[in-house]
């Protein structure tokens, strides 16, 4: 491999939402590189006249992957699973491979099994925190990942440096920068545990609010003819579609059914406070770190 590496031909495995928009970002703010995207025939052709593309690809994956200096993964975990040892059988071997997945210890374990060779191609595991609650590639925007942190998996945050001697990570890690993206260090675990909370938990939330309240709307409409902007507030998240989520629940479920037994326990904890001042506290810690979310 030569001592600095350039990355000039991508592919991204998946041009939907995520997929979409890191092309897009790429022709906005790095418009040096040429893009290849490889999805369904109906997907891939909207990616490529929506322009965040030069050329779409279908059904022959080695024809997509083996050009490229990146290939961007941006599929559901599952596929991406499935896909994998194909992906390492036929990726140059100077070539980087990331994923987008949501969560990532059964990714980077597979992973560890396919990509060990020196000399082969090399896997980093990556989360965009940049989602949105819409998907496909109509709703994708060149500056999704701007000021959002980029999630990047390596034995620990301490180790930074060292991931980045190598000159393919390094050169990715330019290209987040390139987009907006704020690249964070850390393991695997460490970061399943973390988006459980501040994201998986957040989403099974708003679902089961929105399904209590769906239960029990009367025929008039009430009390939804109610709602004012705090409900649509509050519940922007229930409108991600279960296929996208599906996966997510699957590979954290340890952890997520975890956090939902402590979340209950607070929920009961609340109800028992309920008429008695005590309430304030919890109001001070939340508008707490509604503040900090805000700050950052």
């Amino acid at each position: 491999m030569p001592s600095a590496h350039v990355i000039q031909r991508v592919t991204i495995l998946g041009t939907g939402l995520i997929g979409g928009s890191f092309a897009l970002a790429l022709k906005k703010f790095a418009t040096d590189l040429y893009i290849s995207g490889w999805d369904r025939p109906d997907v891939a052709s909207a990616a490529k006249k929506s322009g965040a593309i030069d050329v779409a690809h279908h059904g022959d994956l080695a024809a997509a992957v083996g050009p490229a200096d990146l290939v961007y993964i941006s599929l559901p975990i599952g596929a991406t699973l499935d896909l994998l040892p194909e992906i390492a059988r036929h990726a140059a071997p100077h070539a980087l491979i990331t994923d987008a997945c949501s969560t990532k210890l059964r990714i980077v374990h597979s992973a560890a099994e396919l990509f060990h060779s020196s000399t082969g191609p090399l896997f980093l595991g990556g989360h965009p925190m940049a989602g949105r609650e819409v998907s496909g590639i109509e709703n994708a925007h060149a500056d999704l990942f701007q000021n959002q942190t980029y999630a990047l998996i390596g034995e620990a945050q301490a180790q930074e440096q060292e991931n980045l001697r190598d000159p393919r990570i390094a050169a990715f890690v330019k290209l987040l920068e390139k987009i907006g993206a704020r690249p964070l260090w850390l393991g695997a675990q460490q970061h399943d545990y973390a988006v459980g909370l501040i994201s998986h938990l957040p989403q099974l939330s708003a679902v089961a609010l929105a399904s209590f309240l769906y239960d029990r709307l009367d025929e008039k409409g009430l009390p939804i003819t109610l709602a004012g902007p705090g409900l649509r507030d509050s519940l922007r998240l229930a409108g991600s579609p279960y296929s996208v989520w599906r996966d997510i629940i699957l590979t954290n479920r340890e952890i997520l059914s975890a956090e939902l037994d402590l979340f209950a326990r607070r929920l009961d904890d609340l109800r028992e406070r309920l008429n008695s001042r005590e309430l304030e506290a919890d109001f001070d810690a939340a508008n707490d770190l509604y503040k900090l979310l805000r700050s950052l």
